[in-house]
């Protein structure tokens, strides 16, 4: 996966007011923990962190600390309404080291005819090298038959990824679409109508 490089600036002023002037100046408060060192406040440009963020678990090398430093998405809070991104918690990781993460599972095709497609799990954790994360797996269901069950273990990983999830956790399936039988509900529906009317011209004598 490639880096994506992102200058930061060092923050020195805390608190909601603080934050407010950082997110109208266009940036976003962050937080970076890791191996054991105090943690390091800082803002990072919006613009740059959105477009970063749109690819999963993506490897940013940070720069405007000192040495640069690569770093991993650890939890990132957004706007509950506008969807902008308000703070992020960043994780310091280095050449060879292995982290646990979370990648999307990608569903491609279209089972057989009478079935339908029951995703259960759209993401699977996996251990790799930082510096070597997938940015997801890919499952073809074209022509998957009704009872046609995929598991973690079933799914082909990178090369160097390790799965973590349970390999018996079921991953997606297919089941039998359901049909109405429109023809009984509507003969359901005349006999109530018929009863319905039978009572009311008894009520009336």
């Amino acid at each position: 996966m490639p880096e994506v490089r992102i200058e930061a600036e060092p923050r020195t002023e805390f608190g909601k007011g603080a934050s407010r002037r950082v997110r109208r100046a266009g940036r976003v408060p962050g937080v970076m923990y890791g191996h054991g060192a105090d943690n390091r406040h800082f803002t990072l440009p919006e613009h740059d962190l959105m477009i970063a963020l749109k690819t999963p678990n993506v490897l940013i090398r940070l720069e405007g600390l000192g040495s640069a430093m690569l770093v991993l998405p650890k939890a990132v809070q957004r706007h509950a309404i506008k969807g902008d991104v308000e703070h992020v918690d960043l994780i310091e990781v280095r050449l060879g080291e292995k982290v646990t993460v979370e990648i999307p599972v990608r569903v491609s095709g279209n089972v057989f005819p009478g079935g339908v497609l029951d995703q259960q799990l759209v993401q699977i954790a996996v251990e790799a090298e930082a510096t070597h994360l997938p940015d997801g797996v890919d499952v073809d269901v074209e022509g998957m038959e009704v009872g046609t069950a995929v598991h973690a273990s079933d799914i082909a990983l990178p090369s160097g990824t390790t799965l973590v999830t349970d390999p018996e956790a079921l991953v997606l399936h297919v089941v039998a679409e359901r049909t109405a039988d429109l023809g009984e509900t509507a003969e359901g529906e005349t006999a109530e109508g018929e009863t319905a009317a039978a009572s009311a011209e008894s009520e009336s004598e």
